[in-house]
Parts: structure tokens; C-alpha cells; sequence
């Protein structure tokens, strides 16, 4: 990973993407297990065409995750200061998520030249699923 110098971004500037396989019921089960969300809302399909829901979904914290993802591959998990989201639609399965993200201020906060960015968590259609703030600390 080449982390992007402070200098070398202008606002506006899109950071690299991140576009996932389809969310898929192995997807959920891995990620319950993970998290230790075993919600029956996210893996028993009986449960769920109980409460007159059609199938599972996914858990709002897998979408966060892939967020989080898509940052640490472009900056060191150290230069996150801040990162926020907000949960905006269900993620079905099936659908493949893309992350986005840009730069929408640069700024300096405690001495440290930072940037602040928008990324917004996807489907395939481009229905956003998460919308997310972050603010990194970037070298000269």
C-alpha cells in the first residue's frame, strides 16, 4: 500500500473503490459467527417469513465492515481518526456492494494535516445501503 501524501490530494479526488461478491447466506453465517450477532433476522429464514419478511439480510455492521475495509486498504488503520455511518437501506442477499469514496475537505486538526472524506456503501443499482464520514491524517 503507497499512502497518499496530504499534498497530493485535492478535494474532489476519489479514493480506490471496493466492489464485493454477492452477499450470500455463507457471507451472513461467517459474519455472525464473527461478530457474535446471531440475530435470527440475518439467518433463519423461517423467522423471518414468520414476521411476514421475505428472506434474511444482511447485518448493517457487514456494510460498515466493507467501509472499513475499502479505508485501511488506501491509509494505515493508525491514520483514522474518525469514522462514522449511517444505516440508510437493508442489503439483500445477492447483492454485490461498491464502496465509493472521495475527498470533500482538507483541514488541519491538532497539528496533524488531514483530510476528510464522504463514502457512501452501495449496491450494484447504485441504491446506498451506508453513508459514512471519515477523517484521515495524512504525511506532507
Amino acid at each position: 500500500m503507497t499512502t497518499p501524501s496530504f499534498e497530493s490530494l485535492s478535494v474532489g479526488d476519489e479514493i480506490p473503490s471496493l466492489t464485493t461478491e454477492p452477499v450470500s447466506r455463507l457471507t451472513l453465517a461467517l459474519y455472525a459467527t464473527g461478530s457474535g450477532d446471531h440475530h435470527p433476522l440475518h439467518l433463519d429464514q423461517d423467522y423471518v417469513r414468520s414476521k411476514g419478511i421475505k428472506d434474511v439480510f444482511a447485518h448493517g455492521m457487514l456494510g460498515m465492515a466493507y467501509l472499513g475495509r475499502q479505508l485501511t486498504q488506501w491509509v494505515p488503520q493508525e491514520a483514522i481518526r474518525s469514522f462514522g455511518v449511517r444505516f440508510t437501506a437493508i442489503t439483500q442477499v445477492g447483492e454485490r456492494l461498491v464502496c465509493t469514496g472521495k475527498v470533500v475537505e482538507k483541514l488541519e486538526r491538532d497539528g496533524e494535516k488531514c483530510v476528510r472524506l464522504e463514502l457512501t456503501c452501495a449496491n450494484e443499482h447504485g441504491e446506498a445501503k451506508h453513508k459514512a464520514d471519515a477523517v484521515v491524517a495524512l504525511a506532507g
